[in-house]
């Protein structure tokens, strides 16, 4: 049921050199009428079950097409984990993106750079995402893979829904470290694998894709990198996406790095109104507990107990608050809260008539057949978060 109505949603936007980053703290509650967060709430939030995927990309000169998709795809599968749970506690979503097989990386590194670290900052995904450049080179699968199992911060419960999804066109067996043993270390931290050749699927079992995803225990699947997202228009995408920039007016950003990231939010709904339906996409992502701004936003900020308003400096604050009093900047903050509040209410409102008036559509678009990236991640999830005991919808 699920896959049917992530289809009806358009099949759209995925999200390079990334310094390390650590982890943002837990997700949010959902934010329409959230209270305060008591430390026990916090304390909850951080032990949320947690969704983890890192998305391992080839960025050789063919791979323009896989870029291109993933760029339209990012805001569908990550509104496919917006009911997301586990023991009905809400799970929190991080991603990760690498790149390999680029000549402009380092050879000693095997031509692979970690772009974002695991992360629920979403829009940083997705600004490194449309920085990727591709350019020939080789691609070592198995060293990519062993890259990503070592580098990343995985959750060590057994509990958590960890998967890597590696997509590429060359031989899987390429490099220095066989894949088995990558593959074999990733299990170890019960990782799951998923391997995505771009081409033919001919091409793909003798170039060893499909047998890798076998011995990993995961699903192997074959797209066509250049195959055009489907995108199917629905009456209410101008009004959602119009609502979603009207959201950015509701965040005050607090800290150096705070109006930084606010230009970051701009600048990636700039990226995304390239098509229509990926603005859509991403205002509904907007609208949703997922997206967590907590590390520069001062709504989400104080709910979720990282900052306190009386702590900081009138230099560290928006234009909006300084030289107020404590009373009027807590004025401003509740203000901007309730009107956040209503505009993600209303872009709901409309992301559900918007589903239904595409369920007309999905014999349509079912009927075309082909796989792209955003469908093979959504199909293998189905199965991959039954079986650790999540639920989607």
């Amino acid at each position: 049921m699920l896959k049917h109505s992530l289809l009806c949603l358009g099949l759209l936007a995925l999200p390079g050199s990334a310094s390390a980053e650590s982890n943002p703290a837990a997700k949010p509650a959902p934010q329409q009428n959230r209270p305060a967060v008591s430390p026990g709430t916090l304390e909850a939030a951080i032990s949320a079950p947690k969704v983890q995927i890192a998305l391992l990309l080839d960025t050789s000169s063919s791979m323009d097409g896989l870029i291109e998709q993933t760029k339209r795809q990012l805001w569908t599968v990550v509104n496919a984990f917006q009911k997301a749970q586990r023991d009905g506690q809400q799970a929190r979503l991080e991603i990760a993106l690498y790149e390999y097989g680029n000549d402009g990386l380092s050879a000693e590194g095997g031509y692979i750079r970690q772009v974002v670290p695991l992360t629920s900052d979403l829009d940083r995904v997705s600004e490194h995402l449309f920085a990727l450049k591709t350019n020939g080179g080789s691609e070592f699968c198995g060293q990519a893979i062993q890259k990503a199992t070592q580098q990343l911060e995985w959750s060590k419960s057994k509990k958590d829904l960890k998967l890597i999804y590696i997509a590429g066109n060359e031989p899987f067996s390429q490099g220095p470290v066989a894949f088995r043993t990558a593959i074999s270390a990733a299990k170890e931290h019960g990782i799951m694998v998923n391997t995505i050749h771009c081409g033919p699927s001919e091409a793909g079992a003798s170039g060893g894709w499909a047998e890798a995803a076998r011995f990993a225990g995961g699903q192997p699947f074959n797209i066509d990198q250049n195959q055009a997202v489907a995108m199917i228009a629905a009456p209410q995408d101008e009004e959602i996406a119009k609502l979603g920039v009207e959201l950015n007016k509701t965040y005050l950003s607090y800290g150096r790095s705070g109006a930084e990231a606010k230009k970051r939010q701009e600048a990636q709904d700039v990226n995304a109104s390239s098509n229509k339906v990926s603005a859509t996409t991403r205002a509904m992502s907007k609208a949703s507990r997922l997206y967590d701004n907590s590390s520069w936003d001062l709504v989400d900020g104080t709910k979720q107990g990282k900052v306190k308003l009386e702590s900081l400096k009138d230099d560290e604050l928006p234009e909006e608050l300084r030289g107020k009093s404590a009373e009027q900047r807590k004025a401003v903050l509740d203000a901007k809260d309730k009107e956040r509040a209503e505009l993600q209410t209303r872009i709901q409102q409309l992301s559900q008539e918007r589903q239904k008036y595409l369920a007309g559509k999905q014999k349509e678009m079912a009927s075309e057949g082909k796989n792209t990236l955003d469908k093979a991640i959504l199909d293998s999830v189905q199965t991959q978060a039954k079986a650790q005991s999540f639920t989607l919808e």
